[in-house]
């Protein structure tokens, strides 16, 4: 299934950066139809289902990309992955298309924990560092964790950086007992 989806996922990156469409929009009519199907049981029963002629597949594509201003290349992917039976994939394309298009395009996801909500100047000084430090432009997501005590703990892939107080104290007992 990951050959699948990062096969369909690069294509369709070539396709967005060939064609110099929008990312986030590609992306987000891609999830828009990931959405529609997953809400919509009799939508995911007639895309799947073998017994139904492609072309009306098709038609209730056109359908919901005309009532949704879905760009064409992301109908036409939908469209092949329908011809070709998979369209059950969609959900992890996206997936990997986002992956895939952040990393061409330079992004690294970074998700950072904090003991305290931060402040706007205070993720946009700690998002230019990790900038500075991975050399990427960063897409940063966050949440709490009170247990951190203060500072903050940034995940950018497999690398963790811990400038939290708990990371510190751990450090300092480390120390001590060696």
């Amino acid at each position: 299934m990951a050959s699948v989806a990062s096969t369909y996922a690069r294509a369709f990156a070539d396709v967005v950066l060939r064609a110099r469409l929008d990312a986030g929009r590609a992306i987000g009519g891609l999830s828009e139809i990931a959405r529609l199907m997953g809400e919509s049981a009799d939508l995911k029963r007639v895309w799947l289902n073998p017994a139904v002629p492609a072309d009306q597949k098709r038609n209730l594509l056109d359908a919901i990309v005309q009532q949704e201003g879905i760009d064409k290349q992301v109908r036409n992917l939908i469209a092949v992955l329908i011809d070709h039976r998979r369209v059950q994939f969609l959900p992890r394309i996206v997936e990997q298309l986002e992956k895939e298009l952040d990393a061409r395009l330079g992004f690294a996801e970074a998700q950072i924990l904090s003991a305290r909500e931060l402040g706007t100047g205070e993720k946009q000084a700690l998002e230019a560092q990790v900038a500075k430090v991975t050399g990427k432009k960063v897409r940063a997501s966050y949440g709490l964790d009170p247990s951190l005590l203060g500072g903050a703990v940034v995940r950018v892939g497999s690398t963790i950086f811990d400038g939290s107080v708990k990371g510190q104290l751990e450090k300092i007992r480390e120390a001590i007992s060696s």
